[in-house]
């Protein structure tokens, strides 16, 4: 099969079109025909560093997929062979979806909703599941509570903005001026440019904050919660200096890492099945393309997400 690897890390250029041998599927495992992998932060990290490997031998990129099960290893009752999935295989752990095939645990996938696009689908679960683990999971935002997002066109952002009005959230989103109708497209109640004002002093009682971001953004952010709110970062660890920093406010922070959810990719198909959830596509490139692809997630600039397409 054809997959994307790399012999050294390094900048996009390191990541060229291989001949892999295409994997098996073990116990409780599926293998799928990839039609379309998302591009994530993390895969840049791993590109550049190794990532969570530490430096260690390049690993496979990718963990966003949408595709077709081409066939299913012993135990496997939740899926069927010709089933269109989509989800984040083996997330931390590498999984390889820039590539023709990849093989998955069968409870890390669901059934791709018919409404959905195959590129639509590989912007979904990395992103979403943060967003979703984030809101629900960690911060338990309820409806009437009021939700900071920051960089809410990104790729997290914009889902996160979704998510949190289908949770019946008043949602304040931080983002340049040129994405403001974006932004409120999506259901943002309040945008603001971070480039012209202070967040910190444009918004208050804020409930529960999700930063995207890191670095000074964390401490800033504490500014705009009411007793008991939550910053959840996305970014930087939080427990070290921002959880000091917040306790004596009688507020709370966290630090948290996507996982593989099968449950969590439930919730998020079905409000991808009720028209509830979105996914902007800022680019979809071929597979040949992922050192493009590469180049223009580093841009800083994207609105939504980048996906790559498996012919």
């Amino acid at each position: 099969m054809r997959a994307v690897g790399q012999d050294s890390f390094g900048g996009p250029e390191v990541l060229q079109v291989v001949e892999a041998e295409r994997p098996e599927p073990g116990p409780a495992e599926v293998l799928v025909r990839v039609r379309a992998a998302g591009v994530n932060p993390t895969d840049i990290w791993h590109r550049a560093s190794g990532g969570l490997a530490g430096g260690d031998a390049p690993v496979r990129l990718g963990w966003d997929v949408s595709g077709v099960v081409e066939a299913v290893g012993p135990g496997v009752t939740t899926i069927e062979q010709g089933d269109e999935v989509f989800g984040l295989p083996r997330h931390p752990l590498p999984a390889g979806t820039y590539a023709e095939y990849v093989t998955s645990p069968a409870r890390h996938l669901v059934r791709k909703p018919a409404g959905l696009s195959r590129e639509e689908a590989a912007a979904l679960p990395l992103a979403g599941l943060t967003a979703w683990q984030a809101l629900v999971d960690t911060a338990d935002v309820r409806s009437g509570q009021r939700v900071l997002i920051h960089a809410a066109a990104g790729g997290v952002g914009h889902l996160a903005v979704q998510i949190a009005k289908a949770r019946g959230a008043y949602v304040v989103g931080t983002a340049r001026a040129a994405k403001h109708e974006f932004v409120r497209g999506l259901g943002a109640d309040e945008v603001i440019d971070y480039t012209e004002a202070d967040f910190g002093v444009a918004t208050g009682d804020i409930d529960v904050v999700i930063d995207t971001i890191g670095g000074e953004y964390g401490p800033r952010s504490l500014r705009t919660l009411r007793a008991g709110g939550i910053v959840v970062s996305l970014a930087s660890p939080a427990e070290a200096y921002l959880a000091a920093e917040a306790r004596p406010l009688g507020l709370r922070a966290a630090f948290m890492i996507v996982e593989a959810d099968q449950a969590g990719m439930r919730e998020i198909a079905a409000l991808a099945a009720a028209g509830r959830l979105r996914p902007r596509i800022e680019a979809a490139l071929p597979l040949e393309l992922a050192a493009k692809a590469h180049e223009i997630a580093e841009s800083g600039r994207t609105t939504g997400k980048i996906v790559l397409t498996v012919a």
